[in-house]
């Protein structure tokens, strides 16, 4: 059976899920064949030839080496949308902070605690420097209408808010959750010169997202406009962000990136990274993580993986054949060649491809033993064979 080891504290509704499925979970596995992490950096790490996945527990997976685990056949699953909720809310809380100075406001009543009997006084007097708009009637812009995006966007239109959205890459069930209410955004200069508040839920990609909002793109804001980046910190250039804040171009920055630039600047809201720090949030991720991974060791179904194909296929044969491979013409036929030189047919099969890499499910009629996944695996450009 499969050993699982856990890098972080994980929930134990993932331990119930695991062990339930007979799999051996424990965080001192020397020899894992399968990874569940949360925060832990694995960018370092060495795998051993028998890891064949890493589920992670959460959305984004910066600390697990996504590029290499695929040449190496390692399956890296997250768990998007699992954390939505949380992280929709803390938008919510967010774009109110954003506009009323509630948290300079808390600041400066507990500066002046040694006015005892006169602090009601005091408050009376210099509250309006605390003032600040209500958010119905604005406009919000958001970037990004995943799960995440597409609650926060319903969630403000409720808020009586007008509502831009911005996803070139938008997919039909995202599509099919969107209030109709919420107007769609051709591209990113429309949230910009439209929106009084803008939130950002993308994902960091090196060569696309890094630095999407900086001095280039603030200057095609509203002045006064109000940013909220609950997504990734690199996705907003905190030199350019001190400068727009510095100058009243940004209102007020809300980050849950804080760092030595972001940490103590006025108009700048520091959250400690509690996006999706809600014990909902990190049970719904651990289910999701041990469901996806415990399908994928036992059936060989993928589902949520960010660097290989996405594939699930009911089980109707004897055998399960499963090769991860570098995608190239006559690969299929030769699998099948060596299952049939064995005696051993295809009941059903699928294959996906996904970049230069692709996964082949194939059910047979009959038990296959070690020599055809051997033969297989000696095959040029296989990074991984398994028969379930």
């Amino acid at each position: 059976m499969y050993n699982v080891k856990t890098l972080n504290k994980i929930s134990h509704l993932c331990l119930d899920i695991v062990k339930q499925n007979g799999l051996t979970v424990d965080d001192a596995i020397e020899t894992p064949d399968a990874i569940m992490v949360r925060s832990a950096d694995m960018n370092a790490m060495e795998f051993a030839d028998n890891l064949v996945c890493i589920a992670r527990a959460g959305a984004g997976t910066n600390n697990i080496p996504v590029k290499g685990c695929a040449e190496k056949g390692i399956v890296v699953f997250n768990t998007p949308g699992a954390n939505a909720e949380a992280v929709k809310e803390l938008v919510i809380c967010a774009l109110l902070m954003s506009s009323r100075d509630v948290v300079g406001g808390v600041d400066w009543v507990r500066s002046i605690a040694d006015k005892k009997d006169e602090i009601p006084a005091a408050v009376e007097k210099g509250k309006a420097s605390f003032i600040g708009p209500e958010i119905m009637g604005k406009t919000l812009g958001v970037v990004g209408l995943g799960a995440i995006g597409a609650k926060i966007a319903n969630a403000a239109i409720d808020l009586g808010m007008t509502v831009y959205g911005y996803d070139p890459f938008l997919s039909v069930e995202a599509a099919w959750m969107l209030s109709s209410s919420v107007k769609n955004a051709p591209d990113l200069d429309t949230i910009y010169s439209n929106c009084d508040y803008i939130t950002i839920h993308v994902p960091y990609i090196k060569d696309s997202t890094h630095h999407m909002l900086n001095k280039d793109t603030f200057a095609k804001m509203k002045d006064g406009v109000r940013i909220i980046n609950l997504a990734r910190g690199e996705l907003v250039s905190d030199d350019d962000m001190l400068e727009a804040v510095s100058s009243g171009k940004v209102a007020r920055y809300v980050t849950d990136f804080p760092n030595a630039k972001t940490a103590n600047v006025k108009n700048i809201i520091p959250i400690p990274h509690l996006g999706a720090s809600t014990p909902e949030s990190e049970d719904n991720c651990a289910v999701m993580a041990a469901t996806q991974l415990s399908d994928y060791l036992l059936n060989g179904n993928i589902k949520n993986s960010v660097n290989l194909p996405c594939v699930s296929l009911s089980r109707c044969g004897e055998s399960r054949l499963c090769v991860i491979y570098r995608h190239g013409p006559n690969m299929l036929s030769s699998f099948l060649e060596l299952m049939n030189g064995a005696g051993a047919n295809a009941t059903n099969m699928i294959s996906k491809q996904r970049g230069d890499f692709a996964y082949t499910i194939i059910d047979t009629d009959k038990k296959i033993g070690n020599d055809i996944s051997e033969a297989i695996a000696k095959l040029p450009d296989v990074l991984k064979v398994r028969v379930l």
